[in-house]
C-alpha cells in the first residue's frame, strides 16, 4: 500500500479512463491462509460482459468473509492478473484504510446494477 501523505503526481484525464473500475457483488469469500499477508479470496460478479472474476484482498481486520457475501464493492478489473501464492488474482478490489490503517472494502451506498463502470 501507498503512503497517505504522498500526493501521487498529476495526471491527464485520459489516463484516469484506462483505467476500469466496476461495481461487482461478491458472490463467494474464504480465508486464504496461503498468502503471504492475511488475506480473503473472493468471487465478484460483475455481470455481462465481464462475469465472474477472482481477487485477492487483504481486507481481513475490517471484513469477515461470511458477512461480506451479497456485498457490492468496486474493483479495477483491467489489470493484468497476478499470482499470489497458489491463486491468480484477476481484479484488484479496491479499498481505503481505516483510522489504523487497515483496509476498508469501497462500496455503493445501496444496491446499483452490476458491472456500472466509476465515473
Amino acid at each position: 500500500m501507498s503512503d497517505a501523505s504522498v500526493v501521487a503526481p498529476v495526471i491527464a484525464f485520459d489516463d484516469f479512463l484506462k483505467v476500469d473500475i466496476r461495481v461487482g457483488t461478491i458472490i463467494e469469500a474464504e480465508p486464504f491462509p496461503e498468502a503471504r499477508k492475511p488475506a480473503i479470496k473472493l468471487k465478484i460478479d460483475f455481470g455481462a460482459p465481464i462475469g465472474i472474476k477472482k481477487s485477492s484482498a487483504q481486507i481481513t481486520e475490517n471484513h469477515n468473509p461470511s458477512a461480506i457475501v451479497g456485498t457490492q464493492v468496486l474493483a479495477v478489473v483491467n489489470f493484468l492478473p497476478r499470482q499470489i501464492g497458489p491463486f491468480i488474482s484477476e481484479v484488484l478490489t479496491l479499498g481505503v484504510p481505516d483510522q489504523n490503517g487497515k483496509v476498508m472494502l469501497i462500496r455503493p451506498d445501496s444496491d446499483v446494477p452490476k458491472g456500472g463502470r466509476l465515473y
